[in-house]
């Protein structure tokens, strides 16, 4: 249950860019950035980026059930297809994830998440038109999934960079909890009202919402005032590969990231797999109708909008190691809920199952994040960021592939029950780390 944020469990000093002599992360322009009294509502560039990614994860969620609707209800996809559908979603992070993070550490963020915005657009907009063509294909469909997932990785990186330098380091938890706040809130909007729009207009007319949903979110961003330092590369800096490398070795050496990354990866199979076949599951095996669909799959995402609210009190109060922990928890075992799900009063399986795992899910989200974001060193936050999602969100789409092929094999329940099996274990990678013996997780690295 996810939109453009991290999936499943995903995970988030010097102070300066590298090689120039920059206002320090956690201030954009001195000169252009206000510091207003109040709290992140007060701060307006705060509130734009909050408004485009709070429109466009709406699209996204519309989307992520929509664009299965299409294949499943107008092309006739097999539960095979729609599975590959989510792959090739995700796949970029595969083959682009690397050379993009360190790409970003060199450039101005704001650009690259416009120009991601305006492709994803672009792309998505080509599938009600096709459709209106009577041109529509389960081959047109993969080719825009994988499109607008490169975008995505671009969109994503720059993002996790960028919001250091918009706001102070004290005010990051603030921003991320609000953030992932309206993430969640539209993953409960999202489906429900793709169900709606399938119900009255077609599944084809609720993916052009998440076109205009881009174009939204790209005029929000260019709209922000404060300007960000250029990226310094001095003489005699190391090449893309090098930098790569790097960032590669600060994530496998720690041992904090090293196991958030790792229990990421390892969630992210078990939730991307019964994700994958759960319109499937619902629609054929269920024989719910598409309206339905989309509630009940927004409904099981509640307990993210609650988790995102009391992610940042929680972690004040139990510390973050420990909320960590909690998290994990929750986003696990009751897992097991969602595969009991069937016709009547057995939905409520689903809805209850959802909710815990998309509350653990959000505490995790925000917590992890907010420690990403400020423990790593900021010229190598990207680099970083990335080498965490290759391997987070390079599981996603071979979950996905497996997960079609079990349900070819076994039915969408049999490989639902597997799925959710897996990521109830989960939970135990995190007792393999350090997490275990400490209250909080630390400021800095060693």
């Amino acid at each position: 249950m996810s939109a453009r944020g991290e999936p499943g469990l995903r995970a988030p000093q010097s102070r300066t860019n590298r090689g120039t002599v920059t206002a320090p992360v956690g201030t954009a322009d001195p000169a252009t950035t206000s510091r207003p009294a109040g709290g992140l509502l007060r701060h307006r560039d705060f509130r734009l980026l909050w408004a485009g990614q709070t429109v466009s994860a709406v699209g996204s969620n519309v989307t992520a059930v929509a664009l299965p609707l299409v294949a499943v209800a107008v092309l006739d996809a097999t539960t095979f297809q729609v599975a590959v559908l989510t792959a090739a979603a995700w796949l970029p992070w595969l083959l682009a994830g690397l050379p993009a993070g360190a790409w970003v550490d060199r450039v101005r963020r704001r650009p690259v998440m416009i120009a991601a915005d305006l492709v994803s657009a672009a792309l998505f907009a080509t599938v009600p038109v096709a459709a209106l063509l009577d041109l529509l294909t389960v081959g047109q469909l993969l080719v825009v999934a994988l499109g607008a997932g490169l975008a995505r990785v671009f969109f994503e990186t720059a993002d996790q960079v960028y919001l250091p330098t918009l706001l102070r380091p004290e005010q990051v938890p603030e921003g991320n909890a609000k953030l992932h706040a309206t993430q969640t809130a539209s993953y409960l909007v999202g489906p429900g009202l793709a169900g709606l729009i399938a119900q009255l207009a077609g599944a084809v007319t609720a993916v052009l919402l998440d076109a205009v949903s881009f174009l939204v979110s790209a005029a929000c961003l260019s709209r922000i005032r404060a300007v960000e330092p250029r990226p310094g590369r001095p003489a005699g800096s190391p090449s893309l590969r090098r930098e790569v490398a790097d960032g590669l070795r600060f994530v496998v050496r720690d041992p904090y990231l090293r196991v958030l990354t790792v229990f990421g990866a390892a969630s992210n199979i078990g939730l991307t797999g019964y994700q994958a076949l759960l319109v499937v599951f619902l629609v054929r095996s269920a024989g719910l109708p598409a309206g339905l669909v989309g509630l009940l799959i927004g409904l099981a995402s509640v307990g993210g909008l609650l988790g995102a609210a009391l992610a940042t009190g929680l972690a004040r109060r139990l510390g973050t190691a420990r909320a960590l922990l909690v998290a994990g928890a929750l986003a696990g075992p009751p897992a097991l809920l969602i595969p009991l799900a069937g016709p009547g009063g057995r939905v409520a399986w689903l809805v209850l199952g959802g909710a815990l795992v998309s509350l653990g899910v959000a505490v995790g989200n925000v917590v992890k994040a907010s420690f990403r974001q400020t423990y790593t060193p900021h010229r190598l936050l990207g680099r970083v960021t990335v080498s965490m999602h290759l391997l987070n969100y390079g599981t996603i789409p071979l979950a996905a592939l497996l997960a079609g092929a079990l349900g070819a094999a076994w039915g969408p329940a049999g490989a639902i029950r597997a799925m959710t099996a897996w990521l109830a274990l989960t939970p135990l990678i995190l007792l393999a780390g350090p997490l275990r013996r400490r209250r909080d997780l630390p400021a800095a690295p060693a």
